[in-house]
């Protein structure tokens, strides 16, 4: 499974991607906002760390515009994936946009009809959103699945996304569902390693190695 990390921070991405777990970054106007920076400048500078996939998001509503700020967005470098709502002016620029040759995520997917509607679209990425249906006391995760088993019926080549990863479980079950790619914010990656009784484990290590009096360096 792919790790793409769902931030506009610099910072952060270059830290995990110099350890080897960023495989794409996404990002989305909230993002944006938080990072304080320009999107073209920002994006650019994050293309430049990370070689594969990063997702930047138009913000018009209508098909015409959508599909306008995805070609510009998409100038900023090859890596570009346009970002575009599952609406029907979404699928519409979706349907555009991937005909062009350019990689299109789209987002905000709730449902498994969505997801087949962006697939016969030709969107390169789908975003389904697990924490956010959990909000609403609905299992993120059972989507997850069942765009799994569509997509493999029919052979799609639409990779899942899984998105609004919010937990380490989160991660583990998109994992083995079978979902192609997982987003989540730096916490929820660097969380993965975190284990109580590897802290248990590690401390009395430490403190037995205290008794030896020894040193390895």
């Amino acid at each position: 499974m792919k790790f793409f990390v769902d931030t506009a921070d610099v910072e952060a991405i270059a830290e995990l991607n110099d350890l080897g777990m960023v495989d794409g970054v996404t990002t989305n106007p909230s993002l944006i906002l938080k990072s304080g920076r320009d999107i073209i400048e920002v994006t650019r500078e994050i293309c430049s760390i990370v070689s594969g996939p990063v997702s930047a998001e138009v913000v018009a509503l209508k098909a015409e515009d959508m599909i306008a700020e995805g070609r510009k967005l998409a100038e900023i470098a090859p890596n570009i994936a346009v970002k575009v709502p599952l609406t029907w002016d979404g699928l519409k620029t979706c349907k555009v946009l991937s005909g062009e040759g350019k990689m299109v995520n789209v987002t905000l997917c709730f449902s498994a009809n969505q997801a087949l509607l962006a697939a016969k679209a030709g969107a390169t990425f789908i975003s389904p959103f697990i924490g956010r249906l959990d909000d609403i006391n609905l299992d993120g995760l059972e989507l997850i699945g069942d765009i799994r088993t569509i997509y493999d019926n029919y052979g799609f080549e639409t990779q899942i996304l899984a998105a609004s990863v919010r937990t380490a479980n989160h991660v583990t079950q998109c994992a083995l569902i079978g979902a192609d790619v997982m987003t989540a914010p730096p916490a929820v990656i660097k969380g993965m390693a975190s284990h109580v009784l590897t802290d248990k484990g590690l401390d009395q290590f430490m403190k037995d190695w205290a008794k030896t009096g020894q040193k390895i360096l």
